[in-house]
């Protein structure tokens, strides 16, 4: 047996085999500019403050926010695993807390050119990936392109942020609608936790929550989940521009004690486990199935 066929058949051992599996998060929005890859990052932060493994993937391609923020530049990306025969050890970057950092570069956008065998000995490497972390948050790129909705429809758990400023909740809705339309969008298996980033109060951020939530419950029949709020904090912007996130560099701000909140609450839910028993590589097939269909 060659080494394509031996790969072939761990894609078909993928769902057949309960080994371990990291727990995969999303991160989206419909907007740029709503403070998406800083919780990403943050998030990441607290679940490495718990004494887990976390790899952070940045799948928004074209931007680097992820690596400016922690203020890592990545040599080489996923590409260059699938197409320069580069390893883990090569692509991964490590930031603050031992986190690990992968830029998505142009990986995903050729999907639709690799061969079977490539994307294969992609699921291969991805099964590795998930044995190496406990959690890996996936940072997309912001709006309803392609490339977004079909990380988060593939996706288990996902985080959509949004801001109270209108264009953000209309294009949250535009985001959830596009989403909906997808015929390989399975709500039943996706759960969407909404957080509420630069409000106020914690009733202006639930009630941009309950605003968004009626209307999506009401026409797309999507439930939605209160994750949280992130408040309005100067120390925020004064941690990006320090290159450091604000829960190391500003442990007792308001910002920080938001995120801490917030990993209580992704901590005390019993979906956790079953989230875990999916992981990052049937998303991929799912996304390779999805782009060879669309290139005929």
């Amino acid at each position: 047996m060659d080494q394509a066929e031996k790969l072939r058949d761990i894609v078909k051992q993928h769902n057949a085999i309960n080994d371990r599996q990291a727990r995969i998060i999303t991160v989206t929005s419909g907007k740029g500019g709503v403070g998406k890859s800083s919780i990403s990052i943050n998030l990441a932060i607290q679940f490495a403050s718990q004494g887990k493994k976390v790899i952070i993937f940045d799948a928004d391609f074209g931007l680097a926010n992820i690596e400016v923020m922690l203020g890592a530049i990545p040599k080489f990306n996923l590409a260059d695993m699938i197409f320069n025969g580069k390893e883990f050890e090569d692509i991964i970057v490590k930031g603050p807390m031992d986190i690990g950092f992968i830029s998505g570069g142009s990986g995903i956008n050729r999907l639709a050119n690799m061969s079977k065998d490539q994307v294969t000995f992609l699921v291969y490497k991805l099964k590795e990936l998930e044995k190496l972390a406990d959690v890996i948050i996936v940072d997309t790129g912001a709006g309803i392109s392609d490339s977004v909705l079909e990380f988060v429809m593939t996706s288990n758990e996902v985080i959509l942020v949004t801001t109270p400023e209108p264009t953000s909740i209309t294009d949250s809705y535009a985001l959830l609608k596009s989403l909906n339309a997808k015929s390989g969008f399975n709500k039943e298996e996706t759960t969407i936790k909404i957080v509420a980033n630069r409000v106020d109060s914690f009733d202006e951020g639930k009630n941009l929550y309950d605003k968004l939530s009626l209307v999506v419950d009401k026409f797309l029949n999507i439930h939605l989940k209160f994750l949280g709020i992130i408040p309005n904090d100067a120390n925020m912007q004064k941690a990006v521009m320090q290159q450091k996130p604000i829960t190391i560099a500003y442990t007792n701000s308001v910002g920080t004690k938001a995120f801490e909140s917030i990993m209580q609450t992704l901590d005390g839910e019993a979906e956790a486990e079953e989230i875990k028993k999916k992981g990052l590589a049937g998303a991929f097939v799912k996304m390779f199935k999805n782009a060879r269909r669309k290139n005929g």
